[in-house]
């Protein structure tokens, strides 16, 4: 199994990590356990979850599929904070000291451990000042809750704001980012892969598989079929348009000469970019499982990414997932 720096840290990842999205919830924690057991079998050494999953039901799941294996200390176990946790209260969510604090403790309860590897913020919160946030996350870490902190769908000028608040203020600084990245919308190789590139931070894609469209289970003038994610959503009329159906029979046909599912070539592809640390997996069954597991062993060539950027562009985007122009921030200034 390859292992990756996981940005400046020093810790090893696995090319691919596992994500937890659907554990607990559409996948059920006897089925979640057996996914994480068989991952892990597989060589995999990095879950992401995050409280907001199924709240707080995805991270149960892992925390007693961890439990059972009794292999939490052989892995690198991410999880996230900022999404609501009680509708009712206008206190239990975002990127506040006091939300922070108490949502990593009850992360912590439901994943049964007295630590978390990588602590990220899931969403920037313009409204709230990055050193409240970052002096929080820096309290966490120096009480041994929290190893190393990240990010999530940050833009790059806002990552750069918490490196420069954190050089300022002597606090520890993100090490990760985590953003969209597929075959539909490379958008990051713009500025936010040269960024990380240059100031040492990893790159943990979500949706390698642009919500599974990746897969090819959905066919030009077909309806989605029933039960998959695009069934009912919000983004259904911006995924399921011509260019993206055309950049899906590009990678097909790719695929096809390689002798690898699409989904495999899309997931070997984002793993395989420069300056990406461990593409983010969200299996929902057994079989999504070891079919992602494959592209471990697909090799992307010179020529294979001469032929993918012949479908779609470096730096172009036909069905738009990364939108992190959170617009100015009214407490720039420390």
């Amino acid at each position: 199994m390859e292992y990756r720096n996981y940005g400046r840290t020093g810790i090893k990842v696995t090319p691919l990590c596992l994500g937890c999205m659907m554990f607990g919830g559409r996948t059920t924690k006897e089925d979640s356990a057996d996914i994480i057991d068989r991952a892990l079998n597989g060589g995999l050494n990095f879950l992401d979850t995050a409280n907001a999953y199924s709240r707080g039901l995805s991270e149960e799941a892992v925390g007693a599929a961890l439990a059972r294996n009794g292999k939490r200390d052989r892995i690198i176990l991410a999880t996230k904070v900022f999404a609501p946790m009680d509708k009712e209260d206008p206190n239990m969510q975002g990127n506040s000291r006091r939300h922070i604090i108490q949502q990593c403790d009850a992360s912590l309860k439901r994943l049964q451990t007295d630590y978390i590897d990588i602590y990220q913020i899931h969403r920037p919160m313009p409204e709230i000042a990055i050193d409240e946030t970052l002096r929080a996350l820096d309290d966490l870490v120096r009480a041994g809750k929290v190893r190393y902190i990240g990010t999530s769908t940050f833009a790059s000028w806002q990552i750069m704001e918490g490196l420069w608040a954190s050089k300022e203020l002597g606090l520890n600084r993100f090490v990760s980012e985590q953003p969209p990245y597929n075959l539909l919308d490379r958008s990051i190789e713009r500025e936010l892969i040269p960024m990380a590139q240059t100031y040492g931070l990893a790159l943990i894609p979500w949706s390698p598989l642009a919500g599974g469209f990746l897969t090819g289970k959905y066919r030009r003038g077909q309806e989605p079929p029933e039960g998959a994610r695009l069934k009912k959503n919000p983004r259904t009329d911006k995924v399921l348009v011509d260019s993206a159906f055309d950049v899906l029979e590009g990678a097909e046909a790719i695929a096809k000469d390689k002798g690898c599912s699409v989904s495999q070539l899309a997931l070997a592809w984002c793993a395989q970019q420069p300056g990406i640390t461990s593409a983010i997996i969200g299996p929902r069954t057994m079989e999504q499982l070891e079919d992602n597991l494959k592209a471990l062993d697909v090799d992307i060539t010179e020529e294979d990414r001469k032929r993918i950027d012949e479908v779609i562009a470096p730096g172009e985007s036909v069905s738009l997932y990364y939108t992190a122009n959170w617009g100015p921030h009214p407490h720039r200034v420390l």
